[in-house]
């Protein structure tokens, strides 16, 4: 032991993982689009740490820093059992022990890895004050929302800097070095319930060790809850802060690189977003959105707006997400809780075009064709090969369409597409089996997790996909019935070396004689259906409103070329979770279900990026 701790050096320079570099994100065409990270690493010095909040760490973490030799004879012991015993060495580690291996060593649980930070923190303890000890601690240490150092996370989690945080700030700071993960409040009421315990455990440890008075501690009874965003970076404002988080979920997720890495910085991403359509979406939905009034109409609050745009090779090009990032962290074209109404309905009709259908018992599938005749009244009902479709309520199911309009008893499909007929459609779904539609719907693109239940309603759109997922539906009749996976990045380097991505997943989900049956289906949407405001001069677009039997959502979704733009808008107080009717939204009153403005967003977008030079 003698001749090990004897031959020990303390390293010259500390490792990569001690010292945090920027992630830079990149536009469709090469220039920058946003940095995330601080651009300059804060070391922040002792002195400006308020007291209460080094002991908030040292209460959490080590009490006896001040005192041990640097290491824990009784934690050592304990990972040794663990480690004879055939398990990971853990646990044991006091704040210097943390230090070695933040700023010198891997993050590995192995025997030799453990045995050189037990070294290494006797030897630092001997070599460097206690205080210099705790400074670089706590300016290396991770404490999620990509940041290192306790001055980065007071600036992530409370929007100031630390020598301005109080005890019960750097109590629930003192958390996340459990794992941020598990710790921030904003992930989730479990990461809350988490959070809000070990807060209250570390301001007790405080007054147990006596470091804060009771009186102090007893003025902290609420939770200082933290911000929801990760405050202060111009570059993430507007829609950028939406564009990088889905940019980086993808590189996590599917270039399988850890999240705690990811954060560390250097990462170059080169993503699909193109600036000026992203600007051309977020205009026409900002320009659309000053007709709501909340002060006028309480029908105007809480009202969502969602768009994405993706190409026929699964780039998403433009994405509208909310407000602002800083104004609101949820990306409403990711949002996975607006019922896709009657926009789900090509997917219906490419099935059947693709299938056939089922309407007797026992018997074989039999073709269908865009001039198939079906019930389009008002109140049809609902069969199945073994007679009437009857609801858990013991009513018989009815097709009810939009405004009671009776489209009579024998409208072709081609037509019951055109002018959004529930009754024909629900039918049809039926006819094919709601099985088959939830087959046809993840081969087009949608995530299984978003498919709704297999009730008839199935075919009306039960289904909650996101915006993004919406466009990539419509994109795969655009691209001839391929379907490509939706992607937001391109190509990712670290500090300039290639970081491997796979190549976007694509399959034929339609053949292109369905494809192009579906495209006509839809420019008749358009041209003489419920579409009909989507016309643009010079373009022939094809597109399919959306409306939900309780309008709570409206939807218009639509292509020209190999490009489609999904456009969703709902009503929905987010502390409830709760959708709510679009009823007399912007001061729109009619007697048929649904709302113009998706489809005027959807226009006014469209003819924007057509008139570019």
């Amino acid at each position: 032991m003698g001749i090990a701790y004897a031959l020990t050096e303390i390293p010259e320079k500390p490792n990569d993982f001690a010292t945090q570099q920027d992630n830079v994100y990149y536009w469709s065409d090469g220039t920058r689009m946003a940095r995330t990270g601080w651009i300059n690493r804060q070391e922040m010095p002792l002195e400006k740490v308020p007291e209460d909040v080094r002991w908030a760490v040292l209460a959490a973490e080590n009490a006896s820093f001040y005192s041990d030799p640097g290491i824990s004879p009784s934690g050592i012991l304990r990972a040794l059992s663990r480690m004879v015993s055939g398990g990971q060495t853990q646990g044991g580690s006091t704040i210097t022990q943390q230090y070695v291996k933040n700023v010198y060593l891997s993050q590995d649980q192995t025997f030799s890895r453990k045995f050189t930070e037990m070294l290494l923190a006797v030897k630092m303890d001997n070599n460097f004050t206690k205080d210099e000890i705790l400074e670089g601690y706590l300016n290396t240490s991770w404490f999620g929302r990509g940041t290192y150092g306790i001055q980065r996370a007071s600036q992530a989690y409370y929007g100031k800097d630390v020598s301005r945080l109080n005890a019960s700030e750097g109590a629930f700071l003192a958390s996340l070095l459990k794992g941020a993960g598990l710790y921030d409040p904003t992930l989730g009421p479990e990461n809350r319930e988490r959070a809000v315990e070990r807060w209250e455990w570390t301001l007790d440890r405080m007054v147990e060790i006596g470091r804060l008075s009771p009186a102090e501690r007893a003025k902290y009874k609420t939770f200082p809850e933290p911000t929801e965003t990760t405050g202060g970076r111009t570059d993430l404002s507007g829609q950028r802060g939406y564009l990088t988080e889905l940019a980086k979920s993808y590189v996590v997720r599917v270039g399988k690189v850890p999240e705690k890495d990811f954060d560390h910085g250097g990462y170059q991403i080169y993503t699909t977003f193109d600036r000026a359509k992203t600007e051309a979406l977020e205009e026409a939905v900002t320009e659309e959105r000053k007709k709501l009034d909340t002060e006028e109409r309480e029908s105007d609050g809480f009202v969502k707006t969602g768009a994405a745009t993706v190409a026929g090779d699964g780039r998403i090009t433009a994405l509208y997400g909310g407000p602002g990032y800083f104004k609101q962290g949820f990306n409403e074209a990711n949002a996975v809780v607006v019922p896709a109404g009657s926009a789900f309905a090509p997917v219906v009709y490419a099935a059947a075009l693709t299938d056939g259908v089922v309407r007797e018992r026992d018997a074989d599938r039999r073709p269908v064709t865009p001039s198939t005749p079906y019930n389009g009244q008002h109140n049809a009902t609902v069969t199945t090969p073994e007679g009437p479709y009857w609801d858990r309520g013991g009513k018989i199911f009815q097709g009810r369409n939009d405004g009671e309009k009776d489209w009579g008893s024998s409208i072709t499909l081609r037509g019951a597409m055109v002018n959004s007929v529930n009754s024909a459609i629900l039918q049809l779904g039926m006819d094919v089996g709601l099985d088959r539609l939830r087959v046809h719907a993840r081969k087009a693109g949608l995530l299984p997790s978003s498919i709704g239940p297999q009730v008839p309603a199935l075919a009306l759109g039960n289904s909650t996909p996101s915006a993004i997922r919406m466009a990539a539906v419509y994109s795969t009749f655009a691209a001839g019935g391929v379907n490509a996976s939706p992607h937001s990045v391109t190509r990712v380097t670290k500090n300039g070396s290639g970081v491997a991505l796979p190549e976007p997943a694509t399959r034929r989900a339609f053949s292109a004689d369905v494809s192009a049956k579906v495209t006509d289906a839809l420019r008749g949407v358009v041209a003489e259906g419920t579409g009909r405001d989507a016309r643009i001069p010079g373009l022939r677009p094809a597109g399919k409103t959306g409306t939900t039997e309780d309008n709570t959502a409206a939807w218009f979704v639509g292509y020209t070329e190999d490009e489609a733009t999904a456009v969703s808008m709902y009503r929905m107080d987010l502390r409830k979770l709760e959708l709510m009717p679009l009823d007399g939204v912007a001061g729109h009153t009619s007697e048929t279900q649904g709302h113009p403005m998706p489809l005027d967003i959807w226009r006014n977008y469209t003819e924007a990026v057509a008139a570019r030079p």
